[in-house]
């Protein structure tokens, strides 16, 4: 069995501050007053409590600081090599800082990062509204990973100029015109420079603490407030909100999908392509105008607890910025999120003249929704109970065989993977857990009850 996914996961109280669409390129990020707690505390963690129980001494903090310049720039393509000989002097100080709860280092060399960004997206502006000369004979190295660091603007001005003309030249080989290869290479890297103006100093305390987990080992992993409620969600195939896909398009929240059975499809008011303009609680609450806002941040406005009202200022998908806004009110309800979890199919296969009629059942992941299965609710999601369901379904089917497709299964709760094991066999141990303290716990199905027992395949590849 490949390994599970193991998590350090730290909830706090925060809030979302009201933006204006407006963003500052010159705003230095600074640590939240609570970083350092958690800092110590996921110190202290990974070297006294995890499995490894790893020294952080000068030697890991060698580690920590490359994987964390790594992050930000794995092809150096941004930092000079100033830069880098100015952090290269705290290179053995990480491990200390780690230890104190001292954020400096992790933020200064963010800022220097955005900083250096905001130099190259100036520079890429101005260098896309000149078409490129495609007639010189030139050698371009798209890895720079293990290259040397630029020592001049003019020096990483010249390994740029062979990047972008290097995208450009493939979509003129795409018969594209130059004006429409300048305007899809500008909006390619304003996309991703905006992306990173957006980052709050949540973002970079997560990034930075990382750095310090996958080095450790690579299935733990530090998870901000808002990482943290998505990967519940992930686990639980469930959340409280209103039934749509958001995404962000050109700096509007803007509807995707609509989820079936969710408050946004029975409203029948709710649209693909619709634009959220603004966001309100409540019957009477104030609206936030969230134009050019991170789509994080607006999702968190909109989610909220089952029963609860929201109220969305609405941009309609034909109208133009400029024509009115309709406003809808919507009550929260309990999404379940039935697309990404177990499903099944039946296949037809002929071999030497036999006809074949096989179940597959797709197991995306190991998921449970641990709070309403803490809290007793009847109908609970999780992957052992769909499956079980799938199973009886294939069988009143009549199938020869079930395949269970485990490909691309990242993990999830090891509760559900012994539990899914437990459908096929009697009882008896399924895996064995050695914690930190050598301790071994062996994790079995004690249902005895075997829901199929006909041909069985199991599929699974490296992911």
């Amino acid at each position: 069995m490949k390994k599970l996914l193991i998590l350090i996961h730290f909830a706090f109280i925060f809030t979302v501050n009201a933006q204006n669409g407006y963003i500052d390129t010159n705003k230095v990020l600074v640590p939240e007053n609570y970083h350092t707690r958690v800092n110590q505390a996921v110190s202290i963690i990974l070297t006294k409590r995890h499995f490894e129980k790893r020294d952080l001494n000068d030697s890991l903090s060698s580690v920590i600081f490359d994987d964390y310049l790594k992050s930000l720039d794995f092809n150096r393509l941004y930092f000079l090599k100033a830069d880098i000989d100015e952090f290269e002097k705290n290179r053995y100080n990480v491990d200390d800082f780690l230890i104190r709860g001292d954020l400096h280092f992790a933020f200064d060399v963010f800022n220097r990062y955005k900083s250096r960004l905001n130099e190259r997206m100036a520079w890429i502006n101005d260098r896309l509204d000149h078409e490129f000369d495609f007639d010189l004979d030139e050698e371009y190295m798209p890895n720079r990973k293990d290259a040397d660091w630029a020592s001049s603007n003019s020096e990483l001005d010249e390994i740029w100029r062979k990047r972008i003309k290097n995208e450009a030249l493939n979509k003129k080989l795409n018969n594209e015109p130059w004006d429409k290869i300048s305007s899809s290479l500008k909006k390619r890297y304003s996309n991703f420079h905006k992306l990173i103006l957006q980052y709050k100093a949540e973002d970079v305390f997560q990034l930075y603490l990382n750095s310090f987990a996958s080095v450790s080992d690579p299935h733990s992993n530090y998870l901000s407030p808002i990482t943290s409620e998505n990967f519940d969600i992930s686990m639980s195939r469930a959340f409280e909100g209103i039934g749509a896909r958001l995404r962000s398009i050109d700096d509007y929240t803007t509807i995707v999908s609509i989820m079936p059975g969710g408050p946004a499809e029975k409203s029948k008011n709710l649209f693909e392509d619709d634009r959220i303009v603004g966001v309100a609680q409540g019957e009477n609450g104030e609206m936030v105008d969230v134009y050019g806002w991170r789509i994080d941040d607006v999702v968190q406005l909109i989610r909220g607890e089952k029963g609860t009202t929201v109220r969305l200022q609405i941009l309609r998908a034909n109208n133009t910025p400029d024509m009115p806004t309709e406003e809808i009110s919507l009550v929260r309800d309990k999404i379940k999120l039935e697309e990404t979890s177990a499903k099944s199919d039946i296949i037809y296969l002929n071999e030497d003249g036999t006809s074949y009629k096989l179940g597959v059942i797709d197991v995306p992941a190991f998921y449970v929704d641990f709070k309403a299965k803490a809290e007793g609710e009847k109908d609970y999601k999780s992957t052992t109970r769909d499956v079980k369901k799938l199973l009886a379904e294939l069988m009143l089917e009549k199938v020869d065989g079930i395949i269970i497709d485990l490909r691309e299964n990242g993990g999830g709760s090891l509760q559900e993977a012994i539990d899914l094991t437990g459908l096929f066999i009697e009882e008896g141990p399924v895996v064995q857990v050695k914690d930190s303290r050598g301790i071994i716990d062996v994790g079995e199905d004690e249902d005895p009850t075997i829901y199929y027992s006909g041909p069985l395949a199991v599929m699974v590849n490296r992911y």
